[in-house]
């Protein structure tokens, strides 16, 4: 029987990180494979013509990628970093990470991403998630000073 993935979901916020190594360190101890995931949004405004983007989702995604990259060398090294399956998404980050819980064993995340307002104990993204995944869920304390 296969084990379910373990699926982190990162932004490159602090929170996120300590998501990531936590995230290893368990899916190590239950032989797990780890899935670590960073979804991005095109932000749209109205104008006078209809919605429209006001940033090109190839720089989008490519800043993603780059971030990603970065976040799982930082947290886990060049060679621990090569075993992990990485996946950028595009859409609502709440909502694909709660599509991807479906499949998978355990979903971690950061308390609060880069959007955090200040004293805020979760981010929006981290109680949606909690609110409707269909796996168990950790999200990491938010421990930096405010």
């Amino acid at each position: 029987m296969e084990t379910k993935p373990v699926i982190v979901g990162i932004d490159g916020a602090e929170d996120s990180v300590r998501a990531l190594q936590w995230g290893v360190v368990h899916a190590r101890s239950v032989g797990a494979p780890l899935h670590v995931m960073a979804v991005y949004e095109v932000p749209a405004m109205l104008s006078p013509y209809g919605m429209a983007a006001w940033e090109n989702p190839e720089n989008l995604e490519q800043n993603a990628r780059a971030m990603l990259d970065a976040t799982v060398k930082s947290a886990l090294g060049e060679d621990e970093g090569a075993a992990v399956v990485q996946r950028v998404v595009q859409g609502h980050p709440g909502k694909v990470l709660v599509e991807q819980s479906d499949g998978a064993g355990l979903l971690v995340i950061g308390s609060r991403g880069r959007g955090a307002f200040t004293g805020m104990l979760l981010g929006s993204v981290s109680q949606y998630v909690v609110a409707r995944a269909k796996c168990p869920v950790v999200v990491m304390p938010h421990n930096a000073p405010d």
